[in-house]
């Protein structure tokens, strides 16, 4: 488990018409070791927010203000726990807004894997979610694009073996995804991302502070409750301070 620093805002974009007051969320990312090969989780944000975030975000940053140094982009990163970018072979998208697109374009042998759906609203999403699409950080020549489903894949196992298995939790977005991981010793861990930004969301307290859809939102975290219920998993919410500051973090501790 990684993160790429913080976003500085304000409840309400995160805890739907819940307040004025300033909240500051964790950007978090994650890789997982295979045998069959190095997966990257998201990565965060790109390194230009690092560099000149209102050249790279503009007017986003009216809501969401990126708090983050050169270093914590995720390739750096990844250096302090001796994974090359050359030896990344996938890179998984939950989906395409800015603070979940530092990957792309990061890793030169990788397969980047999004659903159908998320990457063609990316490219023409409603006028209330368009702030969210960064083009510039997904939209690459020369990528190793893999779009799952003519819409929407469901359940897609990435190495055929059980350990990565993508879950479609649309709401946040058309074509997000969350990720069911299987480990030798921890287990199943749900990584809800933004299908559940807190632990208030996971619960049915709130909503996201940005959905195209409440109904497939709600539907969402019902579908990964039933989840979490069946396998037992370790659920890690997407943005929620509270949680996040428990867990093991990269490069000193992780998950086995």
């Amino acid at each position: 488990m990684f993160q790429t620093g913080i976003l500085r805002t304000k409840t309400k974009y995160i805890k739907m018409n819940q307040g004025e007051e300033t909240f500051d969320i964790p950007v978090p990312w994650f890789l997982i070791k295979h045998p069959q090969g190095n997966v990257v989780i998201d990565g965060g944000n790109a390194v230009e927010v690092a560099i000149d975030k209102r050249a790279h975000w503009g007017s986003v940053l009216a809501a969401y203000d990126p708090i983050m140094s050169v270093s914590e982009n995720c390739v750096e990163q990844l250096k302090m726990v001796d994974v090359a970018p050359h030896t990344v072979r996938y890179v998984l998208q939950s989906h395409l807004h800015l603070d979940h697109t530092g990957a792309v374009g990061r890793f030169p042998k990788a397969q980047y894997v999004v659903q159908r759906a998320e990457y063609d609203y990316a490219f023409k999403p409603h006028w209330f979610s368009a702030g969210a699409y960064i083009r510039a950080d997904f939209d690459r020549p020369g990528l190793n694009w893999k779009f799952l489903g003519g819409e929407y894949t469901d359940h897609y196992d990435l190495f055929g073996d059980g350990t990565i298995r993508m879950i479609f939790t649309p709401g946040h977005s058309p074509g997000h995804q969350s990720f069911l991981i299987t480990l030798p010793k921890t287990g199943p861990v749900l990584l809800t991302i933004d299908a559940a930004y807190t632990v208030d969301h996971w619960e049915n307290k709130a909503l996201p502070g940005l959905v195209v859809s409440s109904a497939d939102a709600a539907d969402s975290v019902a579908k990964l409750r039933k989840i979490a219920a069946d396998t037992g998993a370790m659920v890690v919410t997407g943005h929620d301070p509270v949680t996040w500051a428990g867990f093991r973090k990269a490069p000193h501790d992780f998950y086995d």
